[in-house]
């Protein structure tokens, strides 16, 4: 019985080990869809000038989850709620950092942005747009760097501590 329950210990703690190392793969994978996202809303404001509705609905349709499923809820919530702009991107911005990787730099970055969105004309959007790319960029490199150092180290820290807490308590 106590071999299946340091078993079951030992599972336990290289999945976590293994979560946190998934969580470190992804986060520049969405930072990537993040900025992506941001630059087809630059080429919709701009160039096809759509309302930001439509904007956020063709950017849904054009990126994977998570980045699609916060678009969407954006575009179905300016039909519903009559709020401002700022309260359900900020709202959504919730959803997103609980169901994505990004970090809390990222959230930061796009609360500030989601503030300027829609509050000016066509050449400021276009620099709040650039701008927050370009801290995009730098949290990509950042969030590449975690990757590569602490990806591997992770998953072995996830084996390794449980079997160092099952071996000193047999």
């Amino acid at each position: 019985m106590e071999w299946i329950g340091a078993l079951l210990f030992i599972g336990t703690t290289t999945w976590i080990g293994f979560e946190i190392s998934n969580k470190l793969r992804d986060r520049p994978k969405h930072i990537r869809q993040l900025k992506n996202a941001l630059q087809i809303l630059e080429a919709e404001i701009l160039y096809s000038q759509l309302p930001l509705r439509d904007a956020f609905d063709s950017i849904a349709k054009q990126l994977p989850d998570p980045t699609r499923t916060f678009f969407q809820d954006l575009a179905i919530n300016l039909d519903e709620n009559k709020t401002d702009l700022f309260s359900v991107w900020s709202q959504h911005m919730e959803m997103l950092n609980r169901i994505s990787a990004i970090g809390k730099n990222e959230k930061e970055i796009l609360n500030q942005f989601g503030r300027t969105l829609g509050q000016h004309d066509f050449n400021q959007q276009q620099k709040h747009i650039q701008l927050a790319v370009h801290h995009l960029d730098r949290e990509l490199e950042e969030a590449r760097d975690n990757e590569m150092k602490y990806s591997k180290m992770a998953k072995s820290l996830g084996v390794l501590s449980g079997l160092f807490i099952v071996l000193l308590l047999i």
